[in-house]
């Protein structure tokens, strides 16, 4: 493949040599700023910090991933072998996310399989009134399964050029991602125990309140995908953009089952 670099130089091999980019020192400044800000709020209860952390975040990856599209969109630049890269970086980032569920979850087994005398001795301790898990747990377990499908089905359409098709799958799966977080919120507001009122709500709170993040975020990228589809942005062998997010999507499911069986089944809902 030949190709010309800005520089007006004949190009001879499939790689992207990214142009200098602003975007990782911001990124890094913005984190700067994040870390203390978090640490203002969770120990004085001041947010100022925290939310000028995250509008910095925010901006950066949005103007980072702007130009990561154009790259691959527009300038034609994410060839076979850069695509690989990036399915490999995902791959990757998705990994590091398992070792942080790993952590909430031996944090989870390591209280509950053998449950000190502070607890009471039984899991879950005395006075502690759980969810049930045939409730709202087992109504977003459908929800996320059924998204899963949709973003699948996305995908397939994707992969025979049918934009648009793709776009309204993801109308649905998007749609299935915001109602998961207002039924979680509902739960939430319905708990009968607080963050801070011990070892159960602690790991409880932090195993779904963290995917829950994580669901937020995914249903964010999906909808990028949904308006990029609507726009004609992906190609049939060409989408590693929506690939990343479906992988994303499909991790965060697989994740819910672990936390609908464990900590809401197992644990005595």
């Amino acid at each position: 493949m030949t190709d010309i670099h800005a520089e007006g130089h004949p190009k001879s091999h499939p790689y992207h040599m990214v142009k200098p980019s602003p975007w990782p020192a911001m990124g890094a400044f913005s984190a700067l700023v994040l870390a203390p800000g978090f640490l203002l709020l969770m120990k004085a209860d001041q947010w100022w910090l925290f939310i000028i952390g995250v509008l910095l975040v925010l901006a950066t990856m949005f103007l980072w991933w702007r130009d990561v599209i154009k790259e691959g969109t527009f300038e034609g630049v994410h060839t076979k072998i850069v695509q690989r890269g990036l399915r490999y970086g995902m791959a990757l980032f998705i990994a590091s996310e398992v070792m942080f569920f790993a952590a909430f979850f031996w944090a989870f087994f390591n209280a509950s399989i053998l449950p000190t005398e502070v607890v009471g001795g039984v899991w879950p301790p005395i006075g502690v009134e759980t969810f049930n898990a045939w409730d709202i747990p087992l109504i977003n377990t459908i929800i996320l399964l059924t998204s899963g499908v949709t973003c699948t089905w996305a995908h397939h359409e994707i992969k025979h050029g049918h934009n648009e098709r793709a776009a309204w799958a993801l109308v649905l799966t998007v749609t299935l991602g915001l109602c998961f977080t207002a039924l979680q919120i509902f739960e939430y507001a319905h708990a009968h125990f607080g963050f801070r009122e011990g070892i159960y709500p602690s790991t409880f709170f932090m195993a779904t309140g963290f995917h829950g993040f994580h669901v937020i975020v995914g249903t964010c990228f999906l909808a990028v995908c949904m308006v990029r589809a609507f726009k004609g942005h992906f190609k049939p062998d060409q989408h590693v953009g929506f690939e990343a997010a479906a992988w994303y999507w499909h991790f965060v499911d697989v994740v819910w089952l672990f936390l609908f069986g464990w900590i809401y089944w197992w644990n005595g809902g």
